[in-house]
């Protein structure tokens, strides 16, 4: 079911306690020089439809959240960004009415590395309002981690920026926004004493062109891959989640 498809009268048919509302977020920001702006947004989107075709009595989508926190990316402009704070406060209003409708299971599916910290203050300062409802949300990578890393062919296996992975999938969605001439690999390489360690800098101070990761081994092919594996985690996640208990 997609919300932004429905009536009201349809909407009020939906049974709150057997759905799992999927909300997008994404954003719209430089992708270096081959990849669009669009290209969280389609991704993310291209994930959370894939959900909803497989499980459409169970998944209620709703359009997806374009705008995020991306302020990291302002340095080489094609940015459209919000605080991080203002962020959270607005996935916060994202989730608000639906949970006041009833609705008892929510998913922010991300599509954007700028939103993970923002999605989970959300949860978190909406959690004591609603201890009835599972309030839940992960990064489409994130799910896919283990499968997304054994389909990779470059040495970088985690999600970069328009890295491998969302070249490959761009290839396979919009073919016809992926600028080929102008795919190089960028980014400074991951160095193994600092893992685990948080460093605070804009992707200027980390990349030449505005990616990190291996975009020259990105094919269609692969970004079939990715999106299936992607999709097909996706649903696990959302088949659990409706198993799963609901709070008291």
């Amino acid at each position: 079911m997609k919300f932004h498809e429905m009536t009201w009268p349809l909407l009020r048919q939906v049974p709150r306690d057997r759905v799992v509302v999927v909300a997008p977020i994404a954003a719209c920001e430089q992708h270096s020089r081959h990849l669009p702006t669009f290209t969280d947004t389609i991704l993310v989107t291209g994930v959370a439809e894939g959900v909803e075709q497989r499980l459409p009595e169970q998944v209620l989508l709703l359009p997806t959240l374009w705008l995020g926190a991306s302020h990291h990316h302002l340095p080489f402009g094609a940015t459209l960004s919000v605080e991080a704070d203002l962020h959270a406060k607005l996935l916060g209003e994202l989730l608000t009415p639906l949970l006041d409708d009833g609705y008892r299971r929510v998913l922010l599916l991300n599509g954007h590395g700028g939103n993970i910290d923002t999605l989970h203050v959300a949860l978190r300062c909406l959690q004591p309002r609603y201890r009835h409802c599972h309030l839940t949300g992960a990064s489409y990578w994130e799910l896919a981690e283990k499968e997304l890393a054994e389909l990779a062919e470059g040495p970088r296996k985690l999600m970069g920026h328009a890295c491998e992975f969302e070249t490959s999938m761009v290839m396979a969605l919009r073919p016809e926004l992926v600028r080929r001439d102008e795919i190089r690999n960028d980014g400074l390489p991951d160095d193994p004493a600092l893992r685990g360690l948080y460093i605070a800098e804009d992707m200027a101070q980390r990349t030449h062109r505005g990616a990190v990761g291996y975009p020259e081994l990105a094919s269609a092919e692969k970004g079939r891959a990715f999106l299936a594996a992607a999709i097909t985690r996706t649903v696990e996640v959302v088949q659990a989640l409706l198993k799963r208990p609901l709070p008291s």
